[in-house]
């Protein structure tokens, strides 16, 4: 049963009048999201998911007061289950836009304009990082997470799988503690909105910022990396002034990390197909 049918009580109720054929549906790690012309219902995946609403909740509220130079989602209701057939939800404001498809960066102009803007919203979260938000701050986060990985995903990992994961978590052990900048935690493509003006790429919002804390900026680039390669966030780097070896070795020791921060997540959260996923590499 899909999740528009399983749910629909409760969609009819958070989303009166709409058709559920002008709904769609994107599954995240965490969350299931439904999505309508002006907000968006997610839908927890996991027991751990749905424990964790009202925190992310709390999270989008403060960053609405933070100047980050992008939209966020705003929470508009959430609430618990309204008996067995329902679950617990967070009602949140749709930022417009779409994620911008690694193909249109050929475009030497287009790679130019998305490329500032990138270095106009990292800036501003490191900006942001100084204001003594109420965010957690990330201190000791990949030392932690490499013992983490070692006591609960080693023991799921082939023999060749755990030399692998033990190389990746070694550069980890010796990365600083730097907690300058408002990290997302998840900066993928798909996680950033673009409308188009013009013929050009405008950043208009970044959503899913269930992993978000203050930390080290490196995170995001290096996600920004994996999502459109090395020459785009050369690019991104170089126009960020960014381009020191410090900052291009703590991204270089966080990008062979995602495959096992997911792993993690998922290991927490019980959800086998995402562990599964996660784990591809290392089995």
């Amino acid at each position: 049963m899909g999740i528009l049918q399983a749910n629909r009580v409760l969609l009819s109720r958070l989303l009166p009048g709409v058709e559920p054929d002008r709904l769609t549906v994107r599954r995240g790690q965490f969350h299931q999201v439904v999505i309508a012309s002006d907000r968006v219902v997610c839908l927890p995946r996991t027991a751990a998911a749905a424990a964790r609403l009202p925190h992310r909740a709390a999270v989008l509220r403060v960053l609405a007061e933070l100047d980050l130079g992008a939209g966020t989602p705003q929470p508009l209701c959430e609430g618990n289950a309204q008996g067995a057939d329902e679950l617990p939800f967070l009602v949140l404001s749709r930022v417009p836009g779409a994620p911008l498809e690694a193909d249109a960066l050929e475009n030497s102009e287009v790679a130019e304009a998305a490329a500032a803007q990138y270095v106009t919203l990292l800036s501003g979260l490191v900006g942001a990082g100084g204001d003594g938000t109420a965010l957690p701050t990330s201190q000791g986060r990949w030392r932690q997470f490499a013992a983490d990985v070692r006591a609960e995903l080693s023991p799921l990992m082939s023999e060749r799988g755990r030399q692998q994961a033990e190389r990746e978590l070694a550069a980890l052990d010796s990365l600083p503690d730097v907690t300058e900048a408002v990290v997302h935690g998840d900066l993928g493509a798909e996680n950033v909105l673009w409308v188009c003006e013009d013929g050009l790429p405008r950043l208009s919002g970044v959503i899913d910022w269930d992993e978000v804390a203050i930390g080290d900026p490196a995170e995001d680039l290096a996600a920004v990396g994996a999502s459109y390669g090395k020459d785009f966030l050369s690019r991104v780097l170089t126009l960020g002034g960014w381009s020191d070896e410090k900052m291009t070795t703590r991204i270089a020791a966080i990008a062979t990390t995602f495959a096992l921060q997911q792993a993690l997540s998922a290991h927490r959260d019980g959800d086998e197909e995402e562990l599964a996923d996660g784990l591809t590499g290392y089995r």
